[in-house]
């Protein structure tokens, strides 16, 4: 009996397995995946906290107080000494004589409010506003992960920071994999001359040593250079090195995919070869396409930090998290200020999550 039933409860669940889509079945295969989820919403945390970082930071991205160098971090509290409070409030502190050079003020409390008036900004880029999420009275400091040598709030440069170091991986792969797609989309279909003429470029390109051209190519530009054209051209390069090897693999699977029948039959109906590539070969890739993209965004942020870590990325005062662990390379900012290497861990969150998040999409998006 007990066989019985669990024989019949396979059968409904293969019954209930295969009449699923294929997006639901996605879907279903990537919700068992608890690392994948996990990863997902956190990148989705990032890059909405990115998007508004102008809003949640409770200063400007450049905002000095040069009477707060290496300030140490200030948490939020609810309860002391004196009690419980309603509303969450920081600690006063002042220039003393502890390991950071502060020292707590006792009994002088700061209210955290919420939705006030501050440095202004553009929210998106566009609207230009002086609201913050949240914020303190001055002359209150609100540092939740301290400052930097010129009393700037590494939390708040943080946010900004991830504009640039978060946008340039999302920029770099969508210039990379058209690149890549439609030249080896190109390659494959056509095949012959056309096939052998742009593989060869292809390896010509893959052959130079990435990351010393970007150094080489960075060490020449004049450094007066304004940043937001020391970014464009990051993406740029970037991108030029990196499609030949997503076009090598587009091929490979074109080649494959061209000689079925739905394409033969595409062809003897006058399909124009552009269609049959961007309508019948190319969607056929869209699964490792995918799966490509999440795993290969981690090499553009890692990119754009080491550029800027060396001084030949992004420069101050804008903020990127490369810049910011400048300050890192310091043995003695190391060991007296471990809050400066803050940047470091939100980049190894970042990479992780994206590595974590592409092996969950293969996985699910795996037919086997």
């Amino acid at each position: 009996m007990l066989r019985k039933q669990m024989a019949d409860k396979s059968i409904k669940a293969r019954i209930e397995h295969t009449s699923l889509s294929p997006g639901r079945l996605f879907l279903r295969r990537l919700g068992r995946n608890r690392a994948a989820v996990a990863s997902a919403a956190i990148l989705a945390i990032l890059y909405l906290s990115a998007l508004l970082a102008g809003f949640i930071a409770p200063y400007a991205m450049d905002r000095q107080n040069r009477q707060a160098s290496f300030h140490q971090p200030i948490g939020i509290r609810w309860s002391d000494e004196c009690g419980w409070s309603w509303r969450p409030f920081v600690y006063d502190y002042r220039s003393g004589k502890g390991i950071t050079g502060y020292e707590k003020a006792a009994g002088k409390r700061y209210y955290v409010r919420f939705f006030v008036r501050g440095d202004k900004y553009k929210l998106l880029g566009l609207i230009p506003s002086d609201r913050h999420l949240f914020g303190i009275d001055a002359p209150g400091k609100l540092y939740l992960l301290g400052t930097d040598r010129f009393g700037r709030d590494i939390f708040s440069r943080l946010l900004y920071g991830a504009q640039i170091s978060l946008s340039i991986g999302l920029v770099g792969i969508i210039i990379t994999f058209f690149i890549g797609l439609t030249v080896g989309g190109i390659s494959g279909y056509y095949g012959g001359a056309v096939d052998n003429l742009i593989m060869r470029f292809s390896e010509l390109v893959m052959a130079f040593p990435s990351f010393y051209l970007i150094l080489a190519i960075m060490a020449v530009l004049p450094t007066g250079m304004a940043s937001s054209l020391r970014y464009l051209l990051m993406i740029c390069v970037l991108s030029f090195i990196g499609w030949a090897g997503m076009a090598r693999v587009i091929r490979g699977m074109v080649l494959s995919i061209r000689e079925r029948d739905y394409v033969t039959a595409a062809r003897s109906q006058g399909v124009s070869d552009w269609r049959i590539i961007t309508r019948h070969l190319l969607p056929n890739t869209v699964s490792y396409v995918i799966v490509a993209i999440t795993l290969s965004l981690p090499g553009y942020i890692l990119g754009e930090v080491a550029l800027s870590f060396l001084g030949m990325g992004i420069q101050e005062p804008m903020a990127s998290w490369g810049n910011m662990l400048q300050a890192a390379q310091n043995i003695r900012v190391l060991t007296s200020y471990p809050w400066m290497l803050a940047p470091g861990a939100m980049i190894f969150i970042t990479v992780l999550s994206f590595n974590l998040l592409g092996d969950g999409l293969r996985d699910a998006l795996d037919p086997r």
